[in-house]
C-alpha cells in the first residue's frame, strides 16, 4: 500500500538546499484534527533556523519547489507557517479497498517484527488465593499485547510468573496436616484453601511455636521433602484448573507457566554473579545493591538478614534465566504503577549480570492504574473486593437482561450475552490510558450507546445485518470508486489506511487504548455512513460501493476487537 506520508517527506526532502533526515522530516509531519487543513500538515518554523527567513515564506517558496505526483497529493495549500498537503482520494480509496480485498482476514497484518522476539509477563496470580480484580487489567493488557505483536510478525512469548513460592506455604502445609481431612478439595479448591489459611494465621499468631512450625515446613518444601513437595504440587494443580477457568473465558494464552519456584533455585548464581561484581554489600545484617549512581536512593535488597532471598532475587534469576533463553529484545512486565521502584531497582541491578546490552534496554515496565468501583478503592478489609470470576459471571447475566429486552427472539442469547458481557469487561479495562485509574461500574460498562465493548458490537452487527441482505457480494474489481468520495466514506478509507499504522504505534508505546479508540472512532464513522447514505439504493454501482466499503468496516471492527481479546457476536 502506498505510504503517502513517505512520499510527502521525500518530496520535500528534495526540495530543500540542506541536509535533513527522514527521521527528523517524519517527527514533524502532522495530521491536522481538522480535514479542511489537509490529510498531512508540514510547521515551516521547522527550517526557520536554517533558512534565516519567516515560516510564512518558506512555506510559500517550497509550495513552488516540491515536486510530488498527483496521483499521491492532489493539492498543497500554504495556511500561515504551514504546507497543508490534500492526498488524492481516488488512489486512497482504490489502495485501502484492494489492500482489504487481497488480505481478507488479515488486512493490517505484518512481518514488521520479524526476527525480534518479545517476552511479556502478565497475570502472575498467587497460587491458593483468589483471582481477584487487581489481576484482571494485567491480564487483559498483556493479553492484547501478545495478541497485537504476533500479529505484526514478532516471536511473542507469553510468560505467567505465578505467585507460588515464599513462607506462606509453610504455613499452608501445617494447616493442611491439622484440618485438609476436613477440606474438599474437588470444589472451591481456592476458597478452602484460604479458610485453612486463615485458620493457620491466626494461630500463628497466637502461638510462636506454630509459627515456628510453619517455618520449618517451608524449609523442608525448600530442601525437597518428598511429602511436602507433593502437597505444593497438589496446591498449585488445583490453582490453576480454578485459574484456567478464568482464562477461558477471557481467552488468555500463556506459553509459559514458570513462577517463582522455578526462579528460586536459579538466585544462587544470581547472587554469586552481584557478589563478583563487588556490588553487592552488607547492610543491617542484609546483602544489598547501593543504586545511588542509577539515582535511586533506595538500596535494591538481594537476601535479608537471614539469608533468605526475596522477591527481587527471583525477578533477577528470570531476567538473566530469559535473557539466555529468548535473546529478547523486549521483556515486558505488565504490573500495577505501585510496583515502579521495584522495576526500576532491578532493572538498574540487571546491568550487573553481564547480559546483553540489547536484553537490558528492551526492559520495560508497563505500568497500569488502579481498579475501583464507583464508591471508590476496592478494599478486602472493607468487604468491597470483587473475584473476577463472579464478575465476569455477573456481568454477563446483566448483558443477557439487556439482550432478552431488546431482543428477545434472538435464538442464542446465552452465547451472545457471553460475548457481550466479556467484551465489556476487556474493553472497559482497555479504552483508557493504562495509567489512568479504572472504575468499573458494570451499568457503564454495558451502555450499547456508550464508549463501550458493546457499541462496537453492536456496530459490528449493523454491519453484519446489512451483508445478510446481498444475494451477491460485489468484488472489488466491479467498484465505481467515484461512488466512495463523499466525506462519510472518505472519513472510514482515511481510517482502515491507519489501521496497521494504529497496531504499530500500540507497540511503539506500549498502549493497547490506541487501538481500543480506534475502533470506537471507526464505529462511529460507520454510524454516521449509515445514517447519512442509504446502502441498499437501486443504483447497482452506488450500492455495490456501499455495501463493499461495509464488509471492509466489518472485517476491520472484527479482526481488531479479536486482538484485543473481544468475540464480536453476528447478532445481538
Amino acid at each position: 500500500m502506498i505510504d503517502f506520508k513517505h512520499e510527502i517527506i521525500n518530496a520535500i526532502k528534495k526540495a530543500v538546499d540542506f541536509d535533513i533526515s527522514e527521521q527528523d522530516l517524519h517527527k514533524y509531519i502532522e495530521k491536522p484534527k481538522n480535514s479542511a487543513n489537509g490529510d498531512y500538515a508540514f510547521p515551516c518554523f521547522s527550517f526557520a533556523k536554517q533558512l534565516k527567513k519567516s515560516p510564512q515564506e518558506i512555506a510559500e517558496n517550497l509550495k513552488q519547489k516540491i515536486k510530488i505526483s498527483p496521483e499521491y497529493v492532489q493539492e498543497i495549500k500554504v495556511s500561515g507557517p504551514y504546507l497543508n498537503f490534500y492526498i488524492n482520494k481516488i488512489t486512497l480509496t482504490q489502495e485501502v479497498l484492494n489492500e482489504i480485498s487481497k488480505n481478507q482476514e488479515n488486512y493490517g497484518k505484518s512481518k514488521i517484527g520479524e526476527g525480534k522476539t518479545i517476552v511479556i509477563d502478565y497475570s502472575a496470580p498467587n497460587i491458593a488465593k483468589p483471582f481477584h480484580i487487581g489481576h484482571l487489567k494485567t491480564t487483559v493488557i498483556g493479553g492484547a499485547l501478545y495478541n497485537i505483536y504476533k500479529y505484526l510478525g514478532y516471536n511473542t512469548i507469553g510468560e505467567n510468573f505465578l505467585g507460588d513460592y515464599g513462607t506462606q506455604f509453610g504455613k499452608l502445609i501445617e494447616g493442611y496436616k491439622r484440618w485438609g481431612k476436613d477440606y474438599d478439595l474437588t470444589q472451591n479448591p481456592i476458597d478452602k484453601l484460604g479458610e485453612i489459611y486463615k485458620r493457620i494465621n491466626d494461630l500463628c499468631s497466637e502461638d510462636e511455636q506454630v509459627l515456628e512450625a510453619a517455618r520449618e515446613d517451608f524449609k523442608q518444601l525448600e530442601n525437597g521433602k518428598e511429602e511436602y513437595v507433593e502437597l505444593w504440587k497438589k496446591f498449585r494443580d488445583v490453582s490453576i484448573k480454578e485459574f484456567q477457568k478464568i482464562y477461558d473465558l477471557l481467552g488468555s494464552h500463556f506459553d509459559s507457566w514458570k513462577g517463582e519456584a522455578f526462579y528460586a533455585t536459579k538466585t544462587d548464581e544470581v547472587i554469586q554473579i552481584l557478589q563478583d561484581s563487588g556490588r553487592l554489600v552488607e547492610s543491617n545484617g542484609a546483602k544489598v545493591v547501593d543504586l545511588t549512581d542509577e539515582g535511586i536512593d533506595t538500596p535494591c535488597i538481594i537476601c535479608k538478614s537471614n539469608g533468605s532471598t526475596i522477591y527481587a532475587t527471583r525477578d533477577l534469576a528470570a531476567i538473566l534465566y530469559r535473557a539466555r533463553t529468548y535473546d529478547f529484545d523486549k521483556c515486558l512486565y505488565v504490573t500495577s504503577y505501585e510496583q515502579n521502584l521495584h522495576f526500576k531497582q532491578i532493572f538498574a541491578v540487571a546491568k550487573l549480570l553481564g547480559i546483553k546490552e540489547k536484553c537490558i534496554k528492551g526492559l520495560k515496565h508497563v505500568s497500569y492504574g488502579m481498579v475501583r468501583l464507583p464508591s471508590g478503592k476496592m478494599s478486602t478489609r472493607a468487604g468491597n473486593f470483587v473475584k473476577v470470576e463472579d464478575l465476569l459471571h455477573e456481568t454477563i447475566e446483566e448483558a443477557k437482561k439487556i439482550i432478552e429486552e431488546k431482543n428477545p427472539d434472538l435464538s442464542n442469547k446465552e452465547e451472545v450475552a457471553k460475548k457481550v458481557g466479556i467484551g465489556a469487561v476487556i474493553f472497559n479495562s482497555l479504552a483508557t490510558s493504562r495509567n489512568k485509574d479504572e472504575i468499573f461500574d458494570i451499568k457503564a460498562m454495558l451502555n450499547f450507546q456508550g464508549e463501550t465493548g458493546p457499541y462496537i458490537q453492536y456496530m459490528y452487527v449493523r454491519t453484519k445485518s446489512v451483508l445478510e441482505k446481498i444475494e451477491n457480494m460485489p468484488k472489488f474489481e466491479q467498484l465505481k470508486l467515484e461512488n466512495l468520495q463523499d466525506e462519510y466514506s472518505i472519513a472510514i478509507i482515511k481510517l482502515l489506511y491507519d489501521f496497521e499504522n494504529i497496531l504499530v504505534e500500540v507497540t511503539e508505546k506500549e498502549e493497547p487504548s490506541i487501538l481500543a479508540r480506534y475502533l470506537l472512532d471507526l464505529a462511529k464513522a460507520y454510524s454516521v455512513f449509515y445514517n447519512e447514505n442509504r446502502i441498499i439504493v437501486e443504483d447497482e454501482e452506488v450500492k455495490n460501493a456501499r455495501v463493499y466499503l461495509t464488509a471492509c468496516v466489518s472485517k476491520v471492527l472484527k479482526i481488531g476487537a479479536n486482538l484485543l481479546g473481544i468475540d464480536m457476536p453476528n447478532k445481538m
